[in-house]
């Protein structure tokens, strides 16, 4: 309890997070950088820009709802002073992809019609399987389906964005470095303290599995549809790179590289690794992946 104490307390997040990798930027980037202007003159990058990042905020605002409804439901008290911590990570998630809206044009007073236009409705479903735990006080569910099924899948969603922006826009792409680190640690708590209340209630193993079986069908629909209807603004994007000298340099995310790779095959990485690392990470916490149904 010790380790674990030391891993996940305020002290820790204080020193690795605000004072850490978050020192010196401003909405998680450095200060001055800004949006790359072929970028938002292309009318396909532009609207491509601003629909994947009404995703970040639907999954933001979940997993804001998701870590502060479970405080309460926390069995031990160094588990409600992580959960606070994330809870004010995930709002600093909801922030900057807000922000980043706001950079790409949207207008304030058009924020919420914006979102509730392009949200997808497989990443809407996704959401309300994992806070229909939460309403219920489920801590084993809920930290389940927040720190393992959705931090897990937003992790690796990061991880995919941030190389394929690494090269024609840093401004993102260093937004994305300080989620994916708050993304590792959310992802560790989870792994470290659900793996011992399984143990303790080896009966609820077959109601969470169902809710992760759930989770990922809506949580590969999700992907099915986003990556549907990208062919222009993935062409749009490689010209660019071409005018820029861009395209001469990989961008390889697990095997694949990206400033290559059709829609399809950027789906098909993305959800290979996703599920890869569902399998693995329950694992460790003793529930048995479920396959779901093909969306």
């Amino acid at each position: 309890m010790s380790d674990f104490l030391s891993a996940y307390s305020i002290q820790n997040w204080l020193e690795s997070c605000p004072q850490g990798y978050l020192l010196d930027t401003e909405y998680g980037h450095a200060p001055g950088e800004r949006e790359p202007e072929p970028m938002l003159e292309s009318k396909a990058l532009h609207e491509q820009a601003i629909r994947s990042t009404v995703q970040l905020v639907v999954g933001e605002r979940c997993a804001l709802a998701a870590s502060s409804g479970l405080i309460n439901a926390a069995p031990d008290h160094p588990s409600k002073r992580f959960l606070a911590t994330q809870t004010l990570d995930e709002a600093r998630h909801d922030e900057i992809f807000t922000q980043r809206l706001y950079d790409l044009g949207v207008k304030k007073d058009e924020l919420e019609s914006t979102i509730q236009q392009l949200a997808n409705p497989h990443l809407v479903a996704f959401a309300e399987v994992l806070l229909e735990k939460v309403d219920k006080g489920d801590f084993i569910a809920g930290v389940v389906g927040q720190n393992i099924v959705l931090e897990g899948m937003a992790f690796s969603v990061f991880e995919m964005m941030q190389a394929s922006n690494a090269q024609m826009n840093p401004k993102f792409a260093h937004t994305l470095a300080g989620t994916i680190a708050d993304e590792r640690r959310h992802v560790g708590f989870g792994e470290n303290r659900i793996g011992s209340l399984i143990k303790e209630f080896p009966e609820r193993k077959p109601e969470v599995e169902k809710m992760q079986k759930d989770m990922s069908y809506h949580m590969l629909a999700t992907f099915s549809l986003a990556f549907s209807d990208q062919a222009a603004a993935f062409e749009e994007g490689r010209k660019l790179a071409a005018q820029s000298g861009a395209e001469k340099k990989s961008s390889d995310w697990h095997g694949t590289d990206l400033s290559k790779a059709t829609p399809n095959e950027m789906e098909s990485v993305l959800a290979d690794t996703v599920l890869k690392e569902f399998k693995t990470r329950l694992g460790r916490i003793g529930l048995e992946y479920q396959t779901p149904a093909a969306p």
